[in-house]
């Protein structure tokens, strides 16, 4: 049995680079402490937080605790296999397909809460694990995804949740037939929220008028550092899943192939004739079919200039759109991370 104790902070010298499990033993009245992970500089001393836990007592550790280290630190490197971790969200996906998309939303919302301004969010910390930000009505059922990937993380001790959320949305998106994104691993995990944003940072639907959407769409990507044409070629991320009105409150595909990545979104969007859907829910828009919908913020693209200059461009050019989706994405995932294992990007 292991209690959590408390933490203590010491300074330690270390020469590696990587995500390493340490093993600290330390004698207090003969019983044995040990440290669940930490991160080194290269060739640098530096203060170092550890979480101690106490072996076979079911108590917390009472009073201060000192210890001498030196030879006493072992360090056994956490290595993470990333082909087998690809491999394993590739099979949660063939499982069944229609966690692909939700896959995504796990990625893209724990990167886009990212602001330039003052350097705090993305992905870097995992904090879409932690409160308040899991708890964002913008995150609702994402943690569905996060459970399906909880074995992943448990057979895969070296990958941080960080690097696993920001990995299975880039697997899903090849699984679904997109392009290849590029990805490195070197995402923290923080131990709690917070540093997680206090209130969503991610798009709205709907803020009334198109003019004011359209305001809202640019001033959150915008936050972020995206252009007007990454924010069209992200938002073509809707050509995959669906909403769900227990989650968003509006229900409905975007595309009659929600599982198979491509630039349908935009050609429905511009050739498909969209009336305001009759329902008690919120303001969406559906086809004469009644099979697919579109939200307000997915309109308001038509009444920008610049916004549905790019809509155009994509809905006649997938190539063009595949790369520009692939660039943008990757840039997405990597907002706000301080540092990687390597220079270049993991070659799957």
């Amino acid at each position: 049995m292991y209690s959590r104790t408390s933490s203590r902070v010491l300074s330690v010298q270390a020469r590696t680079t990587s995500l390493a499990r340490v093993s600290v033993r330390a004698k207090n009245g003969g019983r044995s402490y040990y440290q669940e992970q930490a991160r080194f500089n290269s060739s640098a001393r530096e203060e170092v937080k550890f979480n101690f836990w106490k072996v076979g007592l079911g108590v917390g550790l009472v009073g201060g605790f000192t210890a001498l280290i030196g030879t006493s630190i072992i360090a056994e490197e956490a290595k993470a296999d990333y082909d087998k971790i690809r491999k394993q969200i590739a099979a949660v996906i063939d499982a069944d397909p229609n966690r692909g998309p939700t896959l995504i939303r796990l990625a893209w919302h724990a990167s886009g809460t990212y602001s330039k301004v003052d350097k705090t969010g993305g992905s870097d910390g995992g904090n879409i694990r932690h409160q308040p930000e899991a708890g964002h009505g913008a995150n609702a059922g994402l943690h569905l995804a996060r459970g399906w990937l909880e074995p992943i993380k448990k057979s895969n001790p070296g990958i941080t949740y960080a690097d696993l959320f920001t990995l299975a949305g880039v697997v899903a998106i090849e699984e679904m037939g997109g392009p290849k994104i590029k990805w490195r691993p070197g995402r923290s995990d923080n131990p709690d929220g917070k540093s997680s944003s206090q209130n969503t940072r991610l798009p709205d639907a709907d803020k009334g008028k198109n003019v004011d959407t359209i305001k809202h769409i640019r001033e959150i990507f915008n936050r972020m550092g995206f252009s007007d044409q990454e924010i069209v070629a992200l938002l073509g991320a809707h050509s995959l899943g669906r909403c769900y009105t227990d989650r968003s409150g509006y229900s409905g595909p975007w595309t009659k192939a929600p599982t198979a990545f491509s630039n349908e979104y935009y050609r429905e969007l511009l050739e498909n004739t969209w009336t305001v859907k009759k329902w008690k829910g919120p303001l969406q828009y559906e086809d004469k079919a009644k099979e697919l919908m579109m939200l307000p913020a997915d309109m308001a693209l038509l009444s920008d200039g610049e916004f549905k200059k790019w809509v155009e461009i994509y809905a006649k050019d997938e190539a063009r759109f595949s790369k520009d989706f692939a660039a943008a994405f990757g840039k997405l995932l990597e907002l706000g991370v301080k540092s990687f294992e390597k220079k270049g990007w993991w070659p799957f």
